[in-house]
């Protein structure tokens, strides 16, 4: 199977001397969807921003479809979520769709086509400023699925979507996958890492485990992907 992201050795010093990940080495596969999993600050969020060049590293290296991270070539084949809502305020759904859209060169009926696959036809006359946060968070990922990136980062996708969403979009994602893209969705909901094809257990920026769920809760010897979790880190300690 195809590597889609090689990270050698990356760490990351951030201001005043904080290490936020420590000497991570890893390779991921393509077609997959593969979950960064650990709790709020544990440097999932960094090494994110790391994957798709938005973040400088202090050590090691990451490449990305072949290329180096950041690489210019790349714009067209990632698709990025932050955390933070990627729209703007004063235009409605519809218009920032169109926007980004122009923006990469894509025929207009995708707009339409990922308007409906996160469920915002309702709301897509109206200004992101009066959406919930839910409601913008859902505007962001559209805004990453457009033009069918081989690879889709998403930090924290499914924050403050109801239980009925959130099992539709990880049916859009196993979807996404099952067609050749790679998903990379980084979440501290232990309860959706049973959904993913592989997991990277993160915490105090090291990497401490990564395998299938099965592969880590045969390790532990435990029955939940939390409960592997939580023996691995007494483990690192």
């Amino acid at each position: 199977m195809q590597s889609a992201i090689n990270i050698k050795n990356l760490s990351v010093i951030l201001g005043k001397g904080f290490t936020a990940l420590k000497n991570v080495s890893v390779e991921l596969p393509q077609g997959q969807v593969i979950g960064f999993i650990g709790p709020s600050g544990a440097g999932k969020t960094t090494l994110i921003r790391s994957i798709v060049g938005r973040q400088s590293i202090s050590q090691g290296s990451i490449e990305v479809l072949g290329m180096p991270a950041g690489a210019t070539k790349l714009r067209s084949k990632i698709g990025y979520m932050p955390q933070s809502p990627a729209a703007y305020l004063d235009l409605t759904i519809r218009q920032n769709l169109h926007y980004f859209a122009k923006m990469r060169g894509l025929d207009k009926t995708d707009v339409e086509t990922v308007i409906k696959e996160t469920h915002l036809s309702k709301q897509a006359g109206q200004l992101v400023s009066s959406l919930s946060g839910g409601q913008k968070s859902r505007v962001s990922l559209a805004i990453a699925l457009l033009g069918r990136p081989e690879l889709l980062v998403l930090d924290e996708p499914t924050v403050g979507v109801d239980p009925v969403l959130r099992r539709q979009l990880w049916q859009l994602f196993r979807e996404l996958a099952d067609k050749g893209s790679t998903l990379i969705v980084s979440s501290h909901v232990m309860d959706e890492a049973g959904r993913c094809d592989s997991l990277l257990l993160i915490r105090d920026g090291e990497l401490i485990a990564h395998g299938t769920p099965a592969e880590l809760k045969q390790q532990t010897d435990t029955k939940s992907v939390e409960d592997s979790f939580l023996v691995l880190v007494e483990k690192s300690k």
